[in-house]
């Protein structure tokens, strides 16, 4: 009894989003929920879930069809619930359409360039959407906090982003930073899960371990980061990221109202006959590899 309780912590969060992703894609044939409203105080968190996904893929093909840039920066603690939410985000959306960032420690090459080039080249093309999970604010954050950049390179940053992001904004960009807060208790907590848990232990990193002796050097750095890139072209959003599945609906719902989309149906098509197969002789199954049939 004790082993299959083991067996389901540990696999508690991918049961849980194959369970949540299941009935996401049963209520595709079901039919849509697409009337604006507010949701009731007992709501369904699936249900809500559904309803604001169906409207990513209106604000989806909207960004398409109109070659609209649209690019959205997520920020906040270690364990603060980025990756929960740009899933949720990205599950019903096409990746040709809508990417994630989420770019590694810069190389040897990278570091002697402007700090902003190698963030630069993935900003997104006309009728594109992308997702950082974290960004050019590293520099702000962990860098600040670590020791790995200098002074001036971090005075210099506070200067030149309101800057830089002012021209993404007036080349047409839908500049949309969300910071993520959650509690001290709350991080705490997730980080215990992540130790314990073999299925969630790749997400804990030694720079997170490291962060908890830094906890209050992160919130200083974050309130300096905010003072002078909160700005009036480019706003800073704080999600309350203490309960995982609120924030995941609030933040989207939120993100949904940054466009001024409109439903766009789809036209109607008709499939063409298929070729004939007449003389068409297919290899014998014998010839070719097949997995087995293990279910």
């Amino acid at each position: 009894m004790k082993t299959k309780n083991k067996h389901q912590h540990a696999g508690g969060e991918v049961t849980e989003l194959a369970r949540e992703t299941a009935k996401v894609e049963q209520y595709w044939i079901v039919g849509d929920r697409s009337e604006p409203r507010k949701p009731p105080k007992n709501y369904n968190y699936v249900e809500e879930l559904i309803h604001l996904q169906i409207e990513l893929i209106k604000l989806q093909e909207y960004v398409r069809h109109n070659r609209l840039k649209m690019c959205v920066i997520f920020e906040g603690r270690d364990a603060a619930g980025k990756g929960g939410i740009i899933k949720r985000i990205t599950d019903p959306l096409n990746p040709r359409v809508c990417r994630v960032v989420a770019l590694a420690t810069p190389t040897e090459r990278e570091r002697g360039q402007w700090y902003f080039q190698r963030y630069v080249a993935e900003l997104p093309s006309a009728g594109e959407i992308v997702l950082f999970d974290r960004s050019w604010y590293n520099r702000a954050g962990v860098e600040r906090v670590m020791g790995f950049c200098t002074e001036d390179e971090y005075q210099e940053f506070l200067r030149s982003c309101p800057l830089f992001e002012e021209m993404l904004v007036r080349s047409g960009i839908i500049l949309v930073k969300y910071w993520l807060s959650v509690n001290d208790e709350e991080q705490e907590k997730r980080f215990q899960d992540r130790m314990r848990n073999p299925i969630k232990r790749w997400k804990l990193s030694a720079m997170d371990i490291e962060s908890r002796r830094h906890w209050v050097d992160y919130s200083q750095a974050k309130d300096l980061m905010f003072a002078q890139t909160d700005t009036k072209v480019s706003p800073w959003y704080v999600v309350n990221s203490d309960n995982k599945k609120q924030a995941r609906l609030n933040c989207i719902a939120h993100l949904l109202a940054r466009v001024p989309y409109k439903d766009l149906n789809p036209v109607e098509t008709a499939l063409p006959p298929r070729q004939s197969d007449s003389d068409y002789k297919r290899p014998k199954i014998t010839s070719q590899r097949f997995v087995p049939d293990i279910y």
